[in-house]
């Protein structure tokens, strides 16, 4: 790498934990112009940093190539096998199994733009844009997740998010959830025998406050706002939105196991 680093390249034993994931250049034709790496970094200096792709930084490779493989990798499915295997690793470093039993359930409005259709208005949250649906496990990694417009119910987006997660996790026992994921807490209990635990506010409450397991979901939603690129919905497809969530979960899971 001749170029001075940037604070989101990638280390080298980070850049082994996700190498063997990635997909090789294919055989025959000219040699690729740039690596891998390069292309990893400059999409993740991208989701950190939150610029068009046109204001890519001239050391890093051409903004058309970069887009290119963040739009095949999403096709293909390569950020999902990345992000499942550092997941798989995170948990074994902290002494737990590849999959959870517990989870934690909830959904956040974003503003969108212009550009990011469809959008919808949030009653609630006095806003138009679209609303992003996680499910996580005690350690707030991510294990089921679904952009929607921002004029969904929790109540009506809750069971189709229970659906992706008992795709992804078959051996779950507690989810908890708040009052407006009661329908998707019963949705579970009923199909699969999860037990739904709502976590109600205290009464009177204005304001955020920690409440037991809820804050679990709210620092992963932190974790995301460190990212600028999804400080908005700026993306023009809900797919990629949904991939740019995922390779944040990659940089912070990736520097979690090897800072």
């Amino acid at each position: 790498m001749d170029r001075t680093s940037y604070p989101t390249d990638l280390t080298d034993c980070q850049w082994r934990l996700i190498e063997p994931h990635v997909p090789r250049p294919k055989p025959g034709g000219r040699s690729a112009k740039y690596t891998r790496r390069e292309v990893v970094n400059a999409i993740l200096y991208q989701t950190r940093n939150g610029c068009v792709w046109r204001a890519l930084p001239h050391d890093l490779p051409g903004y058309r190539i970069v887009f290119h493989y963040f739009r095949a990798w999403q096709a293909d499915g390569t950020w999902d096998t990345v992000h499942d295997a550092l997941r798989a690793k995170v948990r074994r470093a902290a002494g737990r199994r590849p999959k959870p039993s517990a989870a934690v359930v909830d959904s956040q409005t974003v503003k969108g733009t212009e550009f990011s259709a469809p959008n919808g208005y949030d009653g609630g949250e006095k806003g138009r844009g679209r609303k992003r649906f996680v499910a996580v496990d005690t350690l707030g990694l991510l294990w089921a997740l679904m952009v929607v417009p921002a004029d969904t119910q929790d109540r009506a987006g809750g069971p189709v998010l229970m659906d992706k997660l008992r795709a992804a996790v078959k051996r779950l026992k507690v989810v908890w959830g708040d009052t407006h994921f009661d329908t998707a807490l019963a949705h579970g209990w009923v199909r699969w025998g999860w037990v739904g635990l709502v976590v109600r506010k205290v009464a009177g409450q204005v304001g955020f406050l920690v409440r037991p397991k809820r804050w679990v979901v709210e620092r992963t939603f932190a974790w995301l706002g460190r990212s600028r690129r999804l400080s908005k919905e700026y993306e023009r497809t809900t797919e990629s939105s949904e991939a740019f969530i995922k390779v944040a979960m990659i940089h912070l899971m990736v520097r979690r196991l090897r800072r």
